[in-house]
């Protein structure tokens, strides 16, 4: 594969994607864990399949439909989580029902013979084109501006939101703030790994990351890198076997996770790093 990277473009597009998609799990999977919004998070990226859907429909770039969708829901999701109108678990799943839902709808009206979504669904990091990476070099770089622009206040919010509140930090901006990023980040991911296997990329590298250090620099940092091998693993995997792309990678996260946990389980009372 090595040599076949320096050959074709499909190859280093898909390296790119993984490494894009690596920044986004270092940092927001980090934040989600930390705020117990894992599940929201798959609620959210499932959302997106309807606007898949409405861009195969209407004509236009299904990614820009999914952003829509997500970005919608996200919004939907953290207004009515805060506002505690309806329990955060049953609005999750209505939205995510709803989401997929209509993505079929949508996929049924279109004329003639309906498209291949697998790639959508689970993933395909070898089928990413330069316009698809453009909108995830957007999305990276919102998401890391947005972060490191606000780094104290983030790590203020994730430790003591109350506190946070008390000292002056706008904590409801944080929150929905979060929640678009959340949104981006699942335009980062659906190509690599799909919306269906989302939440493993999320949150398999950071809880890992979670294993080695308890600051929160580290793990992001940590989570980056882990990311980066996971995704260069089992892209390796995937190409080398011609299986799914996304599926490769998931695995790969998944069992790397569960390895660091059985080690530290049983070889090691304390394996965090300072």
């Amino acid at each position: 594969m090595i040599s076949a990277l320096f050959q074709y473009q499909f190859l280093q597009n898909a390296v790119l994607a993984g490494f894009l998609a690596s920044i986004v799990c270092g940092i927001i999977g980090v934040i989600i864990i930390e705020k117990k919004l894992v599940m929201m998070s798959g609620g959210i990226a499932h959302t997106s399949y309807g606007g898949v859907g409405l861009g195969y429909l209407l004509g236009f770039e299904p990614l820009i439909g999914a952003f829509i969708f997500s970005l919608l829901a996200a919004l939907g999701i953290g207004y009515i989580k805060r506002n505690n109108l309806i329990k955060s678990d049953v609005i999750i799943g209505l939205f995510w029902s709803l989401g997929m839902a209509l993505g079929v709808i949508f996929i049924t009206l279109m004329p003639g013979y309906p498209p291949d979504l697998s790639s959508y669904l689970f993933g395909n990091i070898l089928s990413v084109t330069k316009a698809d990476l453009w909108l995830m070099i957007v999305a990276t770089l919102i998401v890391v501006i947005v972060i490191v622009a606000l780094f104290d206040y983030w790590k203020s919010y994730l430790f003591d939101d109350e506190f946070a509140t008390i000292i002056g930090i706008k904590t409801t901006f944080l929150e929905y703030m979060l929640m678009i990023l959340i949104a981006m980040t699942v335009i980062v991911l659906i190509r690599v790994v799909g919306i269906i296997l989302v939440i493993a990329l999320l949150s398999a590298p950071a809880a890992t990351a979670g294993m080695l250090s308890k600051n929160l620099n580290k793990r992001m940092i940590y989570a980056i890198v882990l990311g980066n091998i996971f995704c260069l693993l089992g892209l390796l995997i995937a190409y080398e076997l011609n299986i799914s792309s996304g599926a490769a990678i998931v695995v790969v996260s998944a069992i790397s996770f569960f390895g660091v946990y059985i080690y530290k389980l049983l070889f090691s009372n304390k394996m965090i790093a300072e």
